[in-house]
C-alpha cells in the first residue's frame, strides 16, 4: 500500500517517466525547456499524446520540432496539451473547449462515452500526479501557427 501512496504522490513529469507510453512526449517537454514548470506546485491537466500518437505525425515533423532551433514552436506544442488547473474527465466533459497555457482554445466534445480534445481521443483518464492530472491521448494536437 505504502508503494502506491507514493507513486501518486509523483510530480506530472515523474507520473508520465513511471509511465512507458510517453517517453516521446517527456522528451519533447524536456527539449522545449519545461520540466521545471511541471515539476513545481502549480497544478495543471495535462493531455499527454503517447508514443503512438507522435509515430502517426507525418515523417520528419517529430525530429525537425526536437531541432534546437525549433524549441519555441515545440514549447507552443507541448503548451497546447496543458491546462492551467487539476481537471478530471468529469469535469473536462461540461466544458464546450479547454482554454490551453498556449493561448488558443482546443475543441471539447463527449460522443458515445469518449471525450476528445482537439480531435485527439482520452484513451488514457484521469491518471493523477501530486500537481494535476494526467490524460493519456490518441493525437499529438498541432496549433495553429500564429502569424508573425
Amino acid at each position: 500500500m505504502q508503494q502506491k501512496e507514493g507513486l501518486a504522490q509523483q510530480n506530472l513529469v515523474g507520473t508520465l517517466k513511471s509511465n512507458t507510453s510517453f517517453s516521446t512526449f517527456i522528451n519533447a517537454i524536456d527539449k522545449a525547456g519545461l520540466t521545471a514548470s511541471l515539476d513545481g506546485t502549480e497544478q495543471y491537466t495535462l493531455f499527454a499524446p503517447t508514443d503512438e500518437a507522435f509515430s502517426a505525425l507525418p515523417a520528419g515533423t517529430l525530429d525537425r520540432l526536437l531541432q534546437p532551433a525549433n524549441k519555441d514552436e515545440l514549447a507552443s506544442l507541448v503548451n497546447y496539451h496543458l491546462v492551467s488547473g487539476r481537471k478530471t474527465t468529469a469535469d473536462v466533459g461540461k466544458w464546450q473547449s479547454a482554454r490551453t497555457v498556449q493561448g488558443q482554445a482546443a475543441p471539447i466534445k463527449v460522443a458515445e462515452g469518449t471525450l476528445s480534445v482537439g480531435g485527439a481521443h482520452v484513451t488514457r483518464p484521469d491518471i493523477m500526479a501530486r500537481n494535476g492530472v494526467i490524460h493519456g491521448i490518441d493525437k499529438v494536437n498541432i496549433p495553429e501557427a500564429k502569424p508573425h
